[in-house]
């Protein structure tokens, strides 16, 4: 881009981090016609690399390229915004190109382009198991807004469990989907906590 010509590689850096921050303000915009529930890109992001950190270990892969697979995947909605699947039956985006412009310059380019290029291409063990983590953080949210009461939301579940592929992605996501998003607090280490009047 002619505007990073002349630009050291640690102001280039220093853009890289400020347009990573952009995915904290990108919403996810499949919400919309769920109608219920919300979250932006990085947080989505975040998740998904902890769930594909998780699969990995299972599956006998590499956790840490998995995770960082996962936070990859998505860096170029900072430029294209996040198209749902109603919006990708009309609209185009050349995301590769939005990557490509967002390390030109900083000296990233051999490390994240080839990362982003190889989730995108989901040949290896890595990048299938955050595909699955990717489609497992949605079941997540999708879980928890069916149990707080969206009736369509068990519509996109059904749907969200058939795009998962791997083995150990497929058994996590039945028990997500199985599963009462308050249990990890609700039925936590101590129960007594519902007995006890909690002190001022």
């Amino acid at each position: 881009l002619k505007n990073h010509r002349g630009r050291s590689p640690s102001a280039r850096l220093a853009d890289f981090l400020f347009e990573a921050g952009m995915l904290r303000k990108t919403p996810r915009t499949g919400y919309q016609i769920l109608g219920s529930g919300a979250e932006n890109v990085a947080e989505h992001s975040f998740r998904a690399a902890l769930i594909g950190w998780v699969l990995a270990q299972k599956a006998g892969a590499n956790p840490e390229h998995t995770a960082m697979l996962c936070l990859v995947h998505d860096f170029h909605e900072a430029r294209t915004g996040d198209f749902n699947y109603v919006n990708s039956m009309y609209n185009t985006k050349d995301a590769e190109s939005a990557v490509r412009h967002a390390v030109e310059g900083s000296g990233l380019e051999e490390s994240f382009l080839p990362l982003w290029r190889e989730q995108e291409d989901g040949e290896t063990p890595e990048a299938s198991l955050s595909h699955d983590a990717d489609q497992i953080d949605l079941i997540c949210n999708l879980v928890e807004e069916r149990n707080l009461g969206n009736p369509y939301a068990a519509k996109w579940l059904e749907a969200a469990l058939l795009r998962v592929k791997t083995p150990e992605g497929k058994k996590l996501a039945e028990a997500v989907s199985a599963a009462d998003h308050t249990d990890w607090w609700f039925k936590g280490p101590n129960p007594e906590w519902r007995k006890k009047k909690k002190k001022d």
